[in-house]
């Protein structure tokens, strides 16, 4: 698949998840729309995770595909504020993304939404 191709469809896939998380957290904001899967760039997948994230700025509730890539995010929140569009988006019907770390932009995070006792 050709990097346009790649970035056309992940576009679409991305902004579906977008679309969930601003129905949820009245704030959507679309991240990584390809990935590099050995050495060749690939649209972002169609299957939807749920975890949050801790960010420099505050705790983030993110949609990732299967590999971890984030496909949208919420805004930097106060870490219960995160928890809760987490679980939001959990009673949608999205599952909760069961890997240790994502990738974000060029960054990889630790998942936190383990931390807290439900």
């Amino acid at each position: 698949m050709q990097y346009f191709q790649a970035v056309q469809q992940g576009k679409q896939r991305a902004s579906k998840s977008q679309m969930k998380m601003f129905e949820v957290a009245g704030f959507g904001m679309l991240t990584l729309t390809t990935k590099k899967v050995d050495g060749k760039f690939q649209p972002v997948g169609e299957e939807e995770f749920t975890a949050v994230i801790d960010s420099p700025n505050g705790h983030v509730a993110i949609i990732v595909d299967k590999d971890g890539f984030t496909k949208a995010q919420s805004r930097a929140l106060e870490k219960e504020e995160a928890i809760s569009i987490f679980k939001k988006l959990r009673e949608s019907g999205i599952s909760e993304y069961s890997g240790k770390e994502i990738q974000i932009w060029s960054e990889t995070r630790p998942t936190i939404q383990n931390e807290i006792s439900e």
